[in-house]
């Protein structure tokens, strides 16, 4: 003779809705954890610097290393810096503009107020800016720059500012270059929360002979 199971008692029934219950919530709060796991973290912010250059146009250009009117090609190791401007989620930023400025392959910037006693280049003004389109990439064309000494006892090591606008979110940072002996010390690098994030390591150009690449993505709300 076949009998039926015995029904389920209330304590029983209780357990296995408590546990779904807890299924239930905790599913939610892991998605929730995991999507913030996933999202990239704000580009760290640094110093605008005393020389922006307030007084002058960027070349729109996306090449640096060249100045209408100019002799000839900037002085110093070329560079091309490049890279994706994203927002958290990593979905492309269209339409941002991407200014950068910094000083010439002598450590001098071209402006009025660097009062830095090495030479300035004709041929390299050191401003520019572009317009991020649908892939949210940006390019320049442009030289290394070379360390500086920003007061007494103390040495700037090599960067290149970026001041990044969107509709949303500005963002003011500063990248600097692997290897560079004066990063340990540089206080307004040494003060981000993961200075390591806005050093770059160099890599030889496949496509430009003589360049060298930076990639540098920047990280914002747009």
């Amino acid at each position: 003779m076949k009998f039926d199971s015995p029904a389920p008692g209330r304590r029983t029934i209780l357990k296995a809705s408590a546990a779904l219950l807890a299924a239930g919530m905790l599913s939610p709060v892991s998605s929730v954890l995991a999507e913030m796991a996933s999202r990239r973290r704000r580009t760290q912010e640094q110093i605008l610097g005393p020389f922006y250059p307030v007084m002058s146009r960027p070349n729109r250009s996306g090449d640096l290393t060249r100045v209408t009117g100019g002799s000839g090609r900037a002085k110093g190791q070329l560079l091309i810096v490049r890279g994706r401007v994203i927002d958290p989620d990593g979905i492309p930023v269209m339409g941002a503009d991407v200014e950068i400025w910094q000083a010439n392959s002598m450590g001098r910037y071209a402006h009025p107020d660097d009062t830095n006693p090495a030479p300035l280049d004709p041929n390299f003004e050191g401003f520019g800016a572009v317009t991020t389109g649908a892939d949210g990439r940006y390019q320049f064309k442009t030289i290394k720059p070379l360390h500086y000494p920003a007061e007494p006892g103390m040495i700037r090591p090599a960067h290149i500012h970026f001041d990044v606008k969107g509709k949303r979110d500005e963002l003011i940072s500063q990248m600097y270059f692997e290897g560079d002996p004066y990063i340990p010390k540089d206080r307004f690098l040494q003060s981000a929360v993961d200075p390591e994030a806005l050093i770059i390591k160099l890599s030889q150009s496949p496509e430009e002979p003589g360049f060298m690449v930076a990639e540098f993505d920047i990280v914002f709300r747009g």
